[in-house]
């Protein structure tokens, strides 16, 4: 029987500006729980997993690509509910006891709403779309939690993608179970707004998300990712 915290797995790549922030506050959260773990899955060629061997979590590097590494982490989990965090997002001080609770009323899968670090009014207004339930709503910023169980059932996160593999998970749990987008807000990184221009990123996500819906292939979605956004 797996343990019955919450494995937190958190995907990197190149993240030695903010990664020991994103540890420390997990670590500060989570130091009241006594069964948790914090899986880091590191693809980057920089400092990331010197600094992550530092602290108390499990370090893991796996071949390069977000879902590849997403299911790396999930595959070393040691407990049945799964938190897939984004290494530029922190998670409300509550995070804990709002997926706790939300899996004990009988949600198996779901995400929190989202903020951008920057509090200009378009900022907001895109983090307030967050709460809506549509698809072009949703990102892998806003977290993921889910139960192994259904993780495994749907087939986990589907390695062939570069990008998408979020929306692509949230519509394939959604064949088995509903989504559930919890009322406490993550806080996440704006700096590829500040790269690439607020309102030009938006578009270029929209874009992405129009591409994807047309049933655009992998190799075209991210051949436009990579010449129109400034990581």
């Amino acid at each position: 029987m797996s343990g019955s915290g919450i494995s937190i797995v958190i995907p990197t790549y190149n993240e030695e500006a903010g990664i020991a922030r994103t540890l420390e506050t997990l670590l500060a959260v989570t130091a009241k729980y006594g069964d948790m773990e914090i899986i880091v899955c590191d693809a980057g060629n920089d400092r990331t997993a010197e600094i992550v061997s530092g602290f108390p979590v499990v370090l893991c590097r796996p071949e390069k690509g977000r879902a590849r590494q997403m299911n790396a982490g999930a595959a070393l989990a040691r407990h049945d509910l799964l938190y897939f965090l984004h290494a530029d997002t922190l998670p409300p001080e509550s995070f804990v006891d709002d997926i706790l609770e939300a899996v004990r009323s009988g949600k198996k899968a779901g995400c929190f709403q989202m903020q951008f670090d920057d509090p200009h009014p378009i900022m907001a207004l895109f983090g307030w779309f967050t709460r809506v339930p549509l698809p072009i709503c949703r990102g892998g910023d806003q977290s993921l939690f889910i139960t192994r169980e259904l993780f495994l059932s749907i087939g986990g996160f589907d390695p062939d993608m570069q990008v998408m593999e979020d929306i692509d998970i949230i519509r394939r749990i959604e064949g088995r179970s509903a989504f559930h987008i919890l009322d406490s807000h993550v806080v996440t990184s704006a700096r590829k707004y500040h790269r690439n221009g607020m309102l030009r990123l938006q578009a270029i996500f929209g874009a992405i998300h129009l591409m994807y819906a047309l049933g655009a292939d992998q190799e075209s979605i991210v051949r436009y990712y990579h010449d129109t956004i400034e990581s």
